[in-house]
């Protein structure tokens, strides 16, 4: 067919291609917006929830009060039977790794990714024995696991955790001299140390033979605050403690 002068040629196939090319954008961008909505409604997933579990939990030894760490009173099994409670002395201000541990171990918990150690000590039910015992905290438990491995576990107290006395009161002989056992737990991202001696202050090479069961409650108080820590707790989204 000829062209008719002054007559423009039909444009209908290009207004049907754009047609099409906005139909497709637009349900393009239905779509994108059905899925971005998607994903700011939709409840977490399991591993969103784990890693919010794992990273409230590593993150207690600084939100978590100190009270909340070292309990004002533990309970543990008495060596004659039945159950007594250690009480607290103190809690020490100082968290740097380097200031709780023996020389001896320090390169190993730094090399293990040590964030800080937090310390408080107790005295058991009879006031005759000290208990100072230290919170290691580390990112995950992948850290905490490595310390534990280079940290002694013989019992005995030194290379270990350093006495925390306090002015003042009956722990004020508590020194590192008069350490006569320690031992080490680990859960988690955290690592719990204990060291013990009598409140006398005598060093464990004047006390002659050991009474083991004389400090087993050790163990007791490491796993209670040990197990405070690292148990986890299911996240609750949108309750202003959680970020999911």
């Amino acid at each position: 067919m000829n062209e008719v002068p002054g007559q423009r040629r039909p444009v209908w196939p290009a207004l049907i291609v754009v047609s099409a090319l906005t139909l497709i954008c637009a349900a393009v961008a239905g779509v994108a917006l059905s899925t971005a909505a998607a994903e700011l409604t939709r409840g977490p997933s399991p591993v969103e929830l784990e890693r919010a579990a794992a990273a409230e939990m590593a993150g207690r030894w600084l939100f978590w009060p100190a009270e909340r760490v070292f309990p004002e009173s533990i309970d543990y099994a008495a060596e004659q039977g039945g159950e007594e409670k250690a009480h607290r002395v103190g809690i020490s201000p100082e968290t740097r790794c380097d200031r709780a541990v023996d020389a001896g171990l320090r390169d190993a918990l730094r090399r293990a990714g040590c964030q800080g150690i937090l310390r408080a000590t107790y005295l058991d039910a009879l006031q005759g024995v000290v208990v100072t015992v230290g919170v290691v905290a580390f990112a995950g438990e992948e850290g905490a696991a490595a310390a534990k491995a280079a940290l002694p576990r013989t019992g005995h107290p030194s290379p270990g955790l350093r006495a925390l006395a306090f002015r003042g009161t009956v722990t004020d002989r508590f020194t590192s001299a008069s350490r006569q056992s320690g031992l080490v737990r680990q859960a988690g991202p955290y690592v719990v140390m204990a060291t013990v001696g009598q409140v006398d202050g005598r060093p464990a090479q004047a006390v002659g033979e050991q009474r083991p069961t004389l400090f087993a409650f050790t163990g007791d108080i490491a796993d209670h605050i040990l197990a405070d820590l690292s148990t986890p707790a299911r996240p609750v989204c949108g309750s202003g403690r959680w970020r999911c």
